[in-house]
């Protein structure tokens, strides 16, 4: 079952609760993760402060492509990936790219990486996903529902493109698992049948996977806004401060160290993106996080009509109807969190857009943008407390799921700090299976 909890706050309790006496939660990273974890925890009556060195929404959170997957429980690493991997380091057109500089920094992860492609290990991770996902759409709902936004999040479905069955067979596997774990998929035979859905859909694609259960947003940094001030509304603090370290006094962390101050609470949140692991390390806990830079560009005007996401499966790109435009998001690129953009990995999904619009106008493409995913090599994020450090609690490493597994991770998160207990086995996310 998932952790959804469609019970109000106060048949929960936690409104009732008097606020002096609530227990101080400090949740460090205002991305969207961090967000639902503190509007949860707000709601349920905790006395709640996010810390974050940017503002609400600003990094990863805000340049994704805006896709709400619940159905996505096929790990990234699939039986059979050891052989792509060549691919990776040789091809700096691949939608996934490894850069020379960076192969030895990046083989440990990638080791990680071929071992967890393992059959029983890829059913492990399925499940696990599908209890996390399975009703993010609906916590969506509930946030910008309560926040008064339902405008953000659109219902209509995700359509991937394929040129042939031959194909599709590389992915097959994948799209079974998530079959098995409930995905609804329509096919459609031939560009006449794309084209019904989406009419301005040209490329040489003959083979569409209609999700039509999936859904995405149409303003990701909005969304990440509109959850920062319910945030503020339940009466959570947002405060604009990097932290530095986390603070230990007996054996457990008792809060945060910024620049000016260590800030104490019952409880500490690590919800820190990509920049986790460096705060976990410290404290004697290693982490195989690794940043998977992701690129966008937006089309103020891009000449073509879309509905939905759509997504050439070849290039692994998202094309994806916005507020402001049509952004095209995508690719993957090691390279740390230091290293400045790679122009060109934006350019190419100029290129991606193309392939499946060719009439596409890409003249005056604006917002070049790179953002970094935090992703663990077994594809399941870090949720759940620190067995070895009592008072600290983790939520990051969402990967390419970041937004669609926000909002259930804040309902878990809740639930499992303030009760009731939930109903989903934390212990697949667990930190210790790093150990």
């Amino acid at each position: 079952m998932s952790a959804s909890d469609d019970r109000s706050a106060e048949e929960r309790g936690g409104l009732n609760r008097p606020r002096e006496h609530a227990p101080s939660v400090l949740v460090v990273g205002a991305g969207i993760v961090g967000l639902c974890v503190a509007w949860h925890l707000a709601r349920a009556g905790a006395r709640v402060t996010v810390l974050d060195g940017e503002a609400p929404g600003s990094g990863a959170s805000s340049g994704n492509a805006g896709a709400i997957s619940a159905g996505s429980v096929a790990p990234l690493a699939m039986p059979g990936v050891l052989k792509q991997v060549p691919g990776m380091l040789l091809d700096p057109a691949g939608a996934l790219h490894i850069p020379p500089r960076y192969a030895l920094r990046a083989a440990p992860w990638l080791l990680r990486f071929v071992a967890s492609a393992r059959p029983a290990r890829v059913a492990g991770i399925a499940e696990a996903l599908s209890g996390l996902l399975a009703n993010a759409m609906e916590q969506h709902r509930q946030i910008l529902a309560e926040e008064g936004a339902p405008d953000l999040i659109q219902e209509t479905g995700q359509l991937y493109l394929y040129r042939d069955h031959d194909h599709y067979a590389k992915d097959a596997e994948g799209w079974t698992l998530r079959q098995r774990h409930g995905m609804r998929i329509e096919f459609l035979e031939g560009r006449e049948a794309i084209r019904a859905l989406e009419p301005d859909i040209g490329g040489d694609y003959a083979l569409g996977l209609f999700i039509p259960e999936q859904g995405s947003s149409v303003n990701p940094l909005r969304q990440a806004q509109v959850v920062a001030r319910g945030v503020e509304r339940l009466g959570g603090t947002i405060r604009r401060a990097a932290v530095r370290a986390l603070a230990t006094e007996g054996g457990r962390v008792t809060g945060a160290a910024t620049a000016a101050e260590t800030i104490t609470a019952d409880h500490v949140v690590l919800a820190a993106g990509a920049w986790s692991a460096r705060l976990l390390a410290p404290l004697g806990i290693r982490v195989p996080l690794e940043t998977q830079r992701g690129y966008h560009v937006m089309l103020p005007d891009p000449g073509i009509t879309l509905r939905r996401p759509v997504v050439p499966a070849d290039r692994k790109a998202f094309i994806s109807p916005m507020e402001g435009g049509l952004r095209v998001a995508g690719t993957v690129e090691f390279g740390g969190l230091e290293a400045p953009p790679t122009p060109r990995r934006a350019e190419l999904l100029l290129e991606d857009l193309r392939r499946a619009f060719p009439q596409a106008r890409t003249a005056g493409a604006e917002g070049f943008w790179m953002g970094h995913r935090p992703c663990l090599p077994d594809s399941l994020p870090v949720i759940g407390p620190v067995q070895a450090w009592p008072g600290l609690w983790c939520a990051f490493g969402h990967g390419h799921l970041g937004l669609t597994g926000s909002a259930p991770t804040g309902a878990l998160l809740a639930r499992a700090m303030l009760g009731p207990a939930p109903n989903l086995d934390l212990a697949p996310f667990g930190v210790e299976r790093f150990a």
